[in-house]
């Protein structure tokens, strides 16, 4: 198992950052590799997130001295959605079947999880998130077929899309975090346009079901001085409450958004007027 810790940056820190400078502090441009969990420690609200790709073998996040505690979840929550191969999660001893878009909240205090693939030429991929818990909510399995998704945007405007909320009060509860998946329309390539920011919580985007040669043009930054990552499938960004987060794609794609901090009201966004965007 691998973690590696990113430090919070505030937007004066990168005004003059390079686009190596601004890739290496935001992107993380691995996170599925068979046989492995790649995890990611953000400081933006103490977020952990990456990916557990099992082939033969069963994995099993493992971390305790690095968090302070004597296992994972015992002061955090997790939230799980496989966007790969059929496998299973096993939660305390107890195995449950994940297919892809399947995902389940782990509430804190869970001792064990662990995660297998079905087959290994087809392992599935787990997109983990876990933030920092003080209460103890009931482990919830959640499939897209039994959510009834916010469908958004226009098609005028190429942002017309549905939002599957997966950890949202709307589903099950959760101290601070809040995950779902969202699919764009065809011949729509915007997402989270209007774009916003959301002080009072941070957020990771996870790309994903993008043929090679496509990318996604992620932009950050304040409103008024933009930035952009040029981003490919299965990699995800680290966007801080200070930042938008919007995005456009060269073809289809699929992101998972994850959120946590001072609230858990979805619709808490700053919205930004286009004739401020610089």
């Amino acid at each position: 198992m691998k973690m590696e810790t990113r430090y919070g940056s505030s937007p004066e820190m990168i005004r003059h950052f390079s686009t190596e400078q601004l890739r290496d502090e935001f992107l993380v441009e691995k996170l599925f590799v068979p046989g492995e969990v790649l995890l990611t420690y953000t400081h933006n609200d103490r977020m952990i997130f990456g990916g557990v790709t099992p082939t033969n073998e069963t994995l099993e996040i493992r971390l305790s001295t690095e968090l302070g505690v004597d296992y994972f979840l015992e002061r955090r929550e997790l939230g799980v959605i496989n966007i790969g191969g059929p496998g299973s999660i096993i939660i305390n001893g107890t195995e449950e079947p994940m297919k892809k878009q399947d995902g389940y909240y782990i509430g804190k205090e869970t001792k064990q999880v662990q995660f297998k693939s079905d087959d290994a030429s087809n392992p599935a991929k787990f997109y983990c998130v876990s933030v920092p818990a003080h209460k103890i909510y009931p482990n919830v399995k959640i499939s897209i077929d039994n959510i009834t998704p916010m469908e958004t945007g226009e098609s005028t405007t190429l942002n017309k899309r549905k939002i599957y909320q997966y950890i949202h009060p709307n589903v099950c509860e959760s101290c601070q975090l809040q995950m779902g998946y969202t699919i764009l329309a065809e011949g729509s390539s915007w997402n989270t346009m209007p774009c916003h920011t959301h002080e009072r919580r941070m957020e990771t985007y996870l790309y994903f079901d993008m043929d090679p040669d496509t990318k996604v043009f992620h932009f950050m930054g304040k409103p008024d001085e933009t930035k952009h990552l040029v981003m490919g499938n299965e990699q995800a960004t680290i966007s801080p409450s200070w930042s938008i987060h919007t995005g456009v794609g060269t073809a289809d794609y699929t992101f998972i958004w994850a959120m946590c901090g001072e609230n858990i009201t979805y619709g808490d966004m700053d919205m930004v007027a286009m004739d401020d965007l610089k």
